[in-house]
């Protein structure tokens, strides 16, 4: 496993946990300015310590030290491997969910408005509530990229599953997102935390809305037409979609009934 050079202040290493909710596996993101010694590590990924290891060589690579860990939210692909991580490379570990900071303190929390530096890098924190309460996107202005985690995609649409997941906080986040992406700062990119690079953000924010509107609309005629049930919903809308994802769709119909009924 070798680091992808996606841009000139961000590189990847693909974790080798690929399936159904994880695409081709986990991306975690090296974010470092051109020529500095200083890095920043955005989602370690699962407890693989080949991964893991990959990364810590890749930053070696670069001449550089690790600063902090970032972690979008707290899913086990994304946050398992980040202490295992933060005690290898001897750095700190900052997350919204104070389960995974290290140290636990308020400071290693993070917030609209904070910015984390690693040398001339800039690192902004945008909260984007949905996916998980707890999920966050990371704003890199010098570079164009913003990191979305699973809140965008590379590939498909993302899972907002109770009761992790909420509908209205995500509905609200997408559109901030649209609005930050047309707005003068502009965004060239999505770094996403599965999938490919997305080089229209506007659009495929676009869809991401537009899936999620067309999905309560069914949803509604589901209802309508007699299926009270998430699992009965799930046969009627799901019918299309692989049973074995049928489980993971159970969630997210629970979260789009919350959201309904609220």
């Amino acid at each position: 496993m070798t680091a992808d050079q996606v841009t000139p202040y961000a590189a990847r290493v693909l974790a080798a946990n690929p399936g159904p909710m994880t695409l081709d596996g986990t991306n975690t993101w090296i974010l470092r300015a051109p020529s500095s010694d200083r890095a920043v590590v955005v989602d370690p990924g699962p407890l693989l310590t080949d991964h893991l290891q990959a990364v810590l060589d890749a930053v070696a690579s670069y001449g550089c030290t690790v600063d902090v860990v970032l972690l979008t939210h707290k899913h086990p692909d994304h946050s398992e491997g980040a202490a295992w991580f933060a005690n290898q490379a001897n750095c700190v570990v900052r997350s919204v969910d104070p389960a995974f900071r290290i140290p636990t303190d308020h400071a290693h929390g993070l917030a609209e408005g904070d910015v984390i530096a690693a040398g001339d890098l800039r690192v902004e924190v945008l909260p984007t509530p949905g996916h998980t309460l707890d999920s966050v996107c990371f704003w890199l202005p010098q570079d164009g990229s913003l990191l979305t985690g699973d809140t965008v995609l590379g590939r498909g649409t993302s899972v907002v599953a109770h009761p992790d997941g909420a509908l209205g906080p995500y509905l609200e986040s997408l559109d901030r997102l649209r609005a930050f992406a047309n707005s003068p700062a502009g965004v060239d990119r999505l770094l996403p935390g599965h999938g490919p690079v997305i080089d229209d953000p506007t659009a495929v924010l676009t869809y991401y809305l537009t899936h999620r509107r067309e999905r309560l609309d069914q949803i509604r005629a589901a209802l309508s037409a007699g299926h009270t049930t998430p699992e009965s919903i799930v046969e009627h809308v799901y019918a299309d979609v692989d049973p074995s994802l049928w489980p993971a769709a159970t969630r997210s119909v629970r979260a789009q009934l919350d959201y309904l009924e609220g």
